[in-house]
C-alpha cells in the first residue's frame, strides 16, 4: 500500500506521518533522504529524531537511492521525504530523468514493502527562482502529480489537519 502525504511546509505532515506509523503493528523503518545543509539542516534533522524517538523506528539513511531498503513484505517505511529524494538525484548525481528515477525507486519501495507512507511538500513555486531551481520545482510537482496517481491513498495537511483525498487510509479514524 502506497500512502501519500502532501501539504504546505510547516503543515504537520511528519509528524501526522509518525501518528499513523505509529498505529502500524508490525515493523517500522524511517527512510531519511534529507542531507542536512549548514544549521538550518542539522536542526531539522534532529528535530525530526527527537520527534519520532521511541515510536520503533528503525532509521535507514538513504539520501540517494531507495533500492537497498530490505522492508520485507510486513514492514511499514515512512519515507522522509520525496522533495529531498529527488533533489539529491536531480543535484547530486546530475542525473537527466531524476523525476523517473525517483517515481521508480518509490513505486519499487511500495512492492516490497506492506506500507510506504511518501511525505512530500505539494504546491512548491520556482517563481523568482533561478533556473535550476525553477526546474527543480517544476520536476516535484510532475513527481507529486505521479505518485498521487500512483497512489492507494492520498492525503493532504492543511492547517494541521489531515484530508484524505483519495482512497482509504486505515488508521485514520
Amino acid at each position: 500500500m502506497l500512502i501519500f502525504l502532501t501539504g504546505a511546509a510547516n503543515s504537520g505532515k511528519s509528524r501526522f506521518a509518525e501518528t499513523i506509523a505509529a498505529r502500524f503493528p508490525s515493523k517500522k523503518i524511517y527512510a531519511a533522504t534529507m542531507i542536512p545543509c549548514g544549521a538550518e539542516g542539522a536542526a531539522r534533522v534532529d528535530r525530526h529524531r527527537r520527534q519520532r524517538a521511541g515510536q520503533g523506528f528503525v532509521t535507514v539513511e538513504c539520501p540517494r537511492g531507495l533500492d537497498g531498503i530490505s522492508a520485507g513484505k510486513n514492514a511499514l517505511v515512512l519515507l522522509e521525504d520525496v522533495s529531498n529524494l529527488l533533489a539529491n538525484e536531480m543535484f547530486g548525481r546530475g542525473r537527466p530523468g531524476a523525476e523517473d528515477e525517483a517515481l521508480r525507486q518509490i513505486v519499487s519501495l511500495a512492492g516490497r514493502a506492506a506500507v510506504v507512507i511518501a511525505v512530500t511538500i505539494g504546491g512548491v513555486s520556482g517563481e523568482g527562482c533561478d533556473a535550476a531551481t525553477k526546474n527543480y520545482a517544476a520536476a516535484l510537482n510532475r513527481l507529486n502529480e505521479r505518485l498521487a496517481a500512483a497512489a492507494d491513498a492520498v492525503i493532504e495537511m492543511r492547517g494541521g489537519a489531515p484530508r484524505l483525498l483519495k482512497g482509504e487510509c486505515p488508521w485514520i479514524a
